[in-house]
């Protein structure tokens, strides 16, 4: 992992309004990434093997790989 990402499977790393890279439901299989800023955070535990899952501002819902810095 680059130095200038966080680990999107800690909750703690995720913040409303972060810009983050996150695989959608239906791209999981191609690991197609989506970039965008967090609006809502969905997954209530500290962390998530396969990331935390979110809202972006463009209402789409996906799990973080990804937070950018």
């Amino acid at each position: 992992m680059e130095n200038n990402k966080k680990d999107g499977r800690i909750r703690k790393n995720i913040q409303i309004g972060n810009t983050v890279e996150i695989v959608q439901k239906n791209h999981q299989r191609s690991g197609e990434l989506t970039e965008g800023i967090v609006k809502k955070l969905l997954t209530n535990s500290p962390n998530h093997p396969h990331g935390i899952k979110v809202q972006l501002e463009t209402c789409v819902v996906g799990r973080v790989k990804n937070v950018l810095i």
